[in-house]
């Protein structure tokens, strides 16, 4: 990403985000999650009690895929420019399940004296299927860098 993309006036509806693809989820990678979220739920951990839930084994946490968007964003927008985050969760994550998280420029405005982007961002897995659907705002300075 060029350094004008750092500005409000360099950005352009419709500009994307540079695609972050993840390694393959791992079960080790739920096991050490669980470990430094606090989260233990034997859903993330324990195949029978993923598939007693109806999902046919483990899921990743929800707040994983989160932190994978949230690392695409930081990429793209210094973290002193974010505002807003929000995600939905559209889909479970299986181990073995490549994620990839894209987004995109949806609005552009001043408000209380910002200027503000809005984006939509996404994490799909390798077949497509989308788990999470979010966006964000940052506010960028003025002018062409």
């Amino acid at each position: 990403m060029t350094e004008h993309k750092f500005s409000f006036d360099g950005v352009m509806l419709g500009d994307t985000l540079p695609p972050l693809v993840k390694e393959a989820v791992s079960r080790i990678q739920l096991v050490r999650y669980a470990g430094a979220s606090g989260d233990f739920n034997p859903l993330h951990t324990v195949t029978a009690i993923g598939e007693k839930a109806g999902f046919g084994g483990v899921i990743a946490h929800g707040m994983l895929i989160m932190g994978f968007a949230a690392e695409a964003i930081a990429n793209w927008v210094p973290n002193r420019c974010l505002r807003r985050f929000g995600v939905r969760f559209v889909g479970p994550t299986r181990p073995g399940d490549v994620i990839t998280i894209t987004g995109r420029v949806a609005a552009k405005r001043i408000d209380n004296g910002e200027n503000l982007i809005s984006c939509e961002v996404t994490a799909t897995d390798q077949n497509g299927e989308i788990k999470l659907a979010g966006s964000f705002d940052a506010a960028l300075p003025a002018g062409r860098a």
